[in-house]
């Protein structure tokens, strides 16, 4: 219905809606343009960008897009802008991830939240060989004394961020840096599930003895042991959630 006829023609010309939204906008083309100049130009952290005004000249653009579009690459966390030094490349793409994901107003989806624990599943029982390989005596005596501060906790807060920090450190045996920066960037809604889903008696009491047996396990190197215990931690979290789920979130 809202198709119009091609003069001259049998066809139909394209929605007005459709084309306009597939074109991308001045700034959206410019950002693309600054990433490509970054990329063709071999430019790496530390460099600097062409000025404004350079840039304005070489892609025909005005000011106005041209600071939006540098506005937008400092948000991703590209580039640094400061006064009278212009435009530097900088990295710090994981820590604008991290801010992103913090912004944990949103409730959590069932989806969502499966795939965390599936992703935490894959790390911390599925890496099993690296960690029994790697761990240190150091290791089990750190993990103790974080289940030590679980079980004296004396609010859900500061449980939720125990909790969190014991399974951080089996993560940290791995020595990887990728991964940890992966879980930093789950924290928020693994802490925010934390502190819904139990209440201070299930911290202090059923996590603190599920953790307990992980790090028997662990000190013992029995890796079956290490992997029922540890499987079966993450999957009393998965029910916790489900129940929540079907009560509604707060």
């Amino acid at each position: 219905m809202n198709d119009v006829p091609r003069a001259g023609g049998g066809g139909k010309a394209p929605n007005p809606a459709v084309v306009r939204s597939s074109i991308p906008s001045a700034v959206d083309a410019m950002v693309l343009k600054i990433r490509g100049l970054i990329a063709d130009g071999g430019l790496g952290v530390g460099d600097s960008l062409p000025t404004e005004r350079e840039l304005c000249e070489r892609f025909q653009a005005s000011r106005n897009t041209v600071r939006e579009a540098m506005r937008i690459l400092k948000a991703y966390g590209v580039v640094s802008v400061r006064p009278k030094v212009g435009a530097t490349i900088i990295d710090d793409r994981m820590e604008r991830a991290l801010d992103l994901f913090s912004f944990n107003t949103l409730d959590i989806s069932r989806r969502a939240f499966n795939d965390i624990q599936g992703f935490r599943r894959l790390i911390e029982v599925g890496s099993v060989d690296t960690i029994f390989e790697q761990m240190r005596p150091a290791d089990i005596e750190e993990m103790r004394r974080i289940n030590e501060l679980l079980r004296n906790s004396t609010s859900i807060v500061e449980a939720s961020e125990m909790d969190f920090r014991f399974h951080l450190r089996i993560v940290s045996i791995l020595d990887n840096r990728a991964v940890r920066d992966v879980y930093g960037i789950m924290k928020p809604v693994i802490i925010r599930i934390m502190e819904r889903a139990k209440e201070l008696h299930n911290f202090t009491g059923e996590t603190f003895e599920q953790h307990a047996a992980v790090v028997d396990a662990l000190e013992q190197r029995d890796r079956i042991r290490y992997q029922y215990a540890l499987q079966s931690h993450l999957n009393i979290g998965i029910a916790a959630f489900e129940d929540l789920t079907e009560e509604g979130l707060p």
